[in-house]
């Protein structure tokens, strides 16, 4: 155990992993060592940040917990808390069943943490976190909260209403962030589209794309979790027209039929739908739609399972994820209808639907064979350094496999190349440099 030491675990998404950040930054200012490592079960100290958004990542919380509980009984570890959407939800329950963790925290009130600890600190500003991704690139959360009413979705009762953050704060982190050598930004939100409409009653992501794609240093802005309901229009001309905003857009439908769309409660329907993919195509030529789709949810049909397989494969999907209903307690789902699909049914369904999926992605990867790509590197890994364009996103998305025996001299992590995609491996790209690129500093 290493005194005076702090590691905090993530679980979840990449809204709780800048939540993480800023946590470390309150114990770094307080005088602790911060580490973000969940492999090395040491410290005197570790936050597990839980999620709570459905049943299998409940339980994904929950076993992390009783791991380091047990380390904590080995005398690996000094003292355990949680914090996070799953202690949000269900404090009174986590505190009754796990005695043996040291203080139980909500997804808002963990910066009393460091002060129940005794530990003074100079109060930090919103924007100051220590980032735990490659120095090159960083998620930037928008908002807060959600405003929708979806069925199935417990998000709203445990972030509350939406609130975003204001755009002169979002600024100032981006300049700092680019200041320490970031380029590149994922901006997040439960609900990006819906940006700024808690301020006058108007959207403002337009006006917000505009100001930080106008920060010199800047050389990706990307696009993640975006509402089909209600679609900000507007930003389409500034995705096509702005160099350094990707063609890249993470629009979650979760389904294609009225029936299932009217029964999650998606405010859109199935015409509506194809009409704003169709749009956002002939807008912006060449984007890339990443998609989040359910299956399972009370009332799919096998009708309804067939149409959205057929749904699929007419939108075609470049990047798609997807994953089976969960009924969660107090959610509009869980208190008006059954759930009565069998799990074996919705796995089948899942396994079903990806597979279509692989085979469109597949396509996609191969029309991308003889093309010249941007490529930014993210890390060096055995023979290979591996690298992105501007159509993946990290973590959730492929890659772009650079051979080291090809590599040029001077490719250095976080910089950008020019690289000819000359071939694939599964749905990774395998990419020859031409010319050197940026290289950030």
């Amino acid at each position: 155990m290493r005194k005076n030491e702090v590691n905090v675990i993530t679980l979840g998404c990449s809204k709780n992993l800048v939540d993480s950040e800023r946590l470390m930054r309150l114990f770094s200012a307080a005088g602790y060592t911060v580490r973000h490592d969940p492999k090395r079960i040491t410290g005197e100290i570790v936050v597990i940040n839980t999620c709570g958004f459905i049943g299998a990542a409940q339980e994904e919380s929950i076993n992390t917990i009783l791991s380091f509980i047990r380390a904590k009984e080995e005398g690996r570890i000094g003292k355990l808390f949680v914090m996070g959407c799953l202690s949000e939800r269900f404090r009174g329950d986590l505190m009754e069943e796990l005695p043996e963790v040291d203080g139980i925290y909500g997804k808002f009130d963990w910066k009393q943490l460091v002060q129940d600890l005794g530990r003074s600190f100079t109060p930090i500003t919103e924007e100051s976190r220590i980032i735990t991704t490659p120095r090159h690139y960083a998620y930037l959360k928008i908002s807060e909260g959600c405003d929708r009413t979806c069925s199935y979705c417990a998000i709203p009762l445990i972030t509350g209403k939406h609130k975003s953050r204001s755009i002169s704060s979002l600024e100032e982190e981006v300049m700092q962030l680019v200041s320490d050598g970031c380029s590149e930004f994922q901006l997040i939100a439960q609900d990006l589209t819906y940006y700024g409409r808690d301020f006058d009653g108007k959207g403002h992501l337009a006006e917000l794309l505009d100001r930080l794609s106008s920060i010199e240093g800047v050389h990706r802005l990307r696009l993640h979790y975006a509402y089909p309901a209600h679609f900000p229009y507007e930003i389409l001309p500034l995705i096509r027209e702005r160099d350094n905003i990707c063609n890249y857009l993470d629009i979650a439908l979760q389904h294609g039929t009225d029936h299932m769309l009217r029964m999650m409660r998606r405010g859109i329907t199935q015409q509506e739908t194809e009409a704003l993919l169709e749009r956002i195509r002939t807008e912006v030529p060449g984007i890339v739609l990443r998609t989040t789709l359910m299956v399972g949810h009370p009332g799919e049909t096998e009708e309804d399972f067939k149409a959205l397989i057929n749904f699929v494969e007419r939108m075609k999907f470049e990047r798609m994820g997807a994953f089976a209903y969960s009924h969660e307690k107090d959610t509009y789902a869980e208190r008006h209808y059954q759930d009565e699909i069998a799990e074996e049914t919705k796995l089948s369904r899942l396994e079903q639907l990806m597979a279509v999926q692989e085979s469109i992605a597949d396509q996609f990867s191969q029309s991308l064979v003889g093309s010249v790509q941007e490529v930014v590197i993210d890390r060096r890994e055995e023979e290979y350094l591996i690298g992105r364009t501007q159509y993946d996103s990290p973590e959730v998305d492929p890659e772009v496999l650079i051979p080291l025996s090809e590599a040029h001299r001077g490719l250095h992590v976080g910089g950008y190349y020019s690289m000819k995609i000359v071939g694939t491996e599964g749905f990774d790209l395998i990419a020859h440099p031409i010319k050197k690129g940026r290289k950030n500093d």
